[in-house]
């Protein structure tokens, strides 16, 4: 399974963003082969409709649940419609390094 997290960075040492249509990067991390990708997010300065922009470019790389701090309620209908799993977290300065090992 591939989840995506929302990262002010591009490494596992950044920290995870708290917005998710304008986070800096998305970190895929895939649960089978263990890896992390990285993805800069096209729409983080885009000046409207960020939200759906970024949801239907994380759906595009095969992402069945997704990390962060905030979603707008345009993400919400989207990925219910894709049958992609939000999960809101408290960001807490915490890594993707960290966010990671929480997942496993």
């Amino acid at each position: 399974m591939k989840i995506a997290i929302t990262s002010t960075g591009n490494n596992l040492h950044a920290k995870m963003d708290a917005r998710f249509g304008r986070c800096s990067f998305f970190a895929v991390y895939d649960t089978v082969s263990l890896q992390t990708d990285f993805f800069e997010n096209p729409n983080k300065d885009a000046a409207g409709g960020a939200g759906p922009a970024s949801a239907q470019f994380i759906a595009s790389k095969g992402v069945e649940s997704v990390y962060s701090g905030d979603f707008g309620a345009k993400v919400k209908e989207f990925f219910d419609q894709l049958k992609i799993t939000m999960l809101a977290v408290a960001v807490n300065d915490k890594t993707i390094q960290e966010v990671i090992n929480q997942i496993k």
